[in-house]
């Protein structure tokens, strides 16, 4: 009964600032205003505020909203155990028996490395680095900055 008298209080509370901001020519807020302001009534009239009302003043409820959380909580280590082992054990067979196949033509994979395959020599324009040392030496100064 409470529950429904301050869900009116704050629809009728909605509906004047709406009047206020509709008298200052601000009509789409306006509008906005008093459709969230119509909702409290809304759930009033449809019941789900003596719902809740019922849910949270009801020890049964809560008693089963804690077997839901440890069901969740069960089920989320069980995941978790699983990532970390590298799935199922199902799962685990079956990559071992993928692992212990060979494939039927190894070298056909491989990329060709033959002439026509090589990219096209580098514009003289651009000056080639000496050594890949000199390449990650400015990465390992910025990681040795932030204590990396």
């Amino acid at each position: 009964m409470i529950a429904e008298t301050v869900c009116s209080a704050v629809a009728a509370a909605g509906l004047g600032i709406a009047a206020v901001t509709a008298y200052r020519k601000r009509f789409l807020a306006a509008t906005r205003i008093a459709a969230y302001s119509l909702v409290p009534i809304g759930l009033v009239m449809t019941g789900v505020v003596g719902w809740v009302a019922d849910t949270a003043f009801s020890p049964a409820a809560w008693a089963g909203f804690g077997v839901l959380g440890l069901s969740w909580l069960l089920f989320a280590t069980t995941r978790a155990v699983e990532r970390r082992r590298g799935g199922t054990r199902r799962e685990r067979r079956a990559a071992a028996k993928e692992a212990g196949r060979e494939a039927v033509a190894p070298a056909a994979s491989a990329p060709s490395l033959g002439p026509a395959s090589r990219p096209a020599a580098q514009p003289a324009s651009r000056p080639r680095k000496e050594s890949a040392a000199e390449d990650f030496s400015d990465i390992e100064a910025i990681l040795k900055k932030h204590g990396i």
